[in-house]
């Protein structure tokens, strides 16, 4: 109960800080849009590249080389997306954090400052998510359970390495090893905080799943559009917001980390706490 009463104290202190820049929330809402069209981009190329035979007036198709380019080179595109955005969403945070008063476009334009470093790093984060979904698909039951414990690791591991790379201006390398000496014995706390955000995505939305649900339900065509539309419009303002909300967390986590100090904004907080040692 501790760690779930410190995650919700941890989520009001970033939304009580994000309120103050709420145009900030707009940042998750272009990362999805440019994403969108590039998953468009990679969906037609995918048909184009796709190969197909046909045989006794039946069709198939395969997968084949330039198929597996065109999806590589998505998925690394689409990482590079998401860690520009994380990072144009912390370096919001550190400017109003620092007593700053940000906007899209300061928050943007800090990222593409920090390009030389946010690009390799998403280069090098996509790459192991790539290589470890392709030994899952390959592995059994325990070779699947090995690779998620690995997922998670990294994931722990490298938590802060958007902030460094930000904050700090240092490279993708120099950013994960900053990142791995704060956390590696703090993973414990970490882990139990960032689940908690997840626990608490997941009870925002659940209210609207069944609200869905019941509109299904009902049988009635109008209930049903209305329903469906509703709740996935809801639960995509809880994904923006709570994308938000992880990076206020990252940021001011670093922050602290790396000067004893909480913040402006969380000096209630209990981030000693998520930093426990053990």
């Amino acid at each position: 109960m501790g760690r779930i009463h410190n995650t919700w104290q941890l989520a009001k202190t970033s939304w009580a800080v994000l309120k103050k820049d709420r145009e900030l929330l707009w940042i998750p809402v272009l990362s999805f849009l440019v994403s969108a069209a590039v998953i468009g981009v990679v969906l037609a190329l995918t048909f184009v590249t796709m190969s197909t035979t046909s045989s006794h007036g039946d069709t198939s198709m395969s997968v084949n080389p330039a198929m597996i380019v065109v999806f590589v080179v998505g998925a690394l595109v689409l990482g590079i997306i998401s860690v520009f955005f994380n990072g144009a969403l912390v370096a919001g945070a550190h400017e109003r954090l620092t007593g700053g008063d940000p906007t899209v476009r300061s928050a943007v334009g800090r990222a593409f400052a920090r390009i030389g470093g946010l690009v390799p790093w998403a280069l090098i984060t996509t790459t192991v998510g790539l290589v470890l979904q392709a030994l899952r698909d390959r592995a059994g039951w325990l070779g699947r359970i090995v690779t998620h414990m690995l997922e998670l690791a990294w994931e722990v591991v490298t938590f802060l390495t958007v902030p460094a790379i930000v904050i700090d201006n240092v490279g993708a390398i120099e950013g994960l090893k900053r990142s791995a000496s704060l956390l590696r014995n703090t993973w414990g706390e970490n882990i139990a905080a960032r689940v908690g955000f997840g626990l608490l995505g997941f009870v925002l939305i659940l209210p609207a799943a069944v609200v869905v649900g019941l509109f299904i339900a009902s049988g009635w065509t109008v209930l049903m559009v209305i329903g469906v539309i509703a709740g996935a419009a809801w639960v995509a303002v809880v994904m923006v917001v709570l994308t938000a909300l992880n990076a206020v967390f990252q940021t001011a986590l670093y922050l602290y980390a790396t000067t004893g100090m909480p913040p402006t904004g969380f000096e209630q907080a209990p981030l000693e706490q998520t930093f426990a040692h053990k």
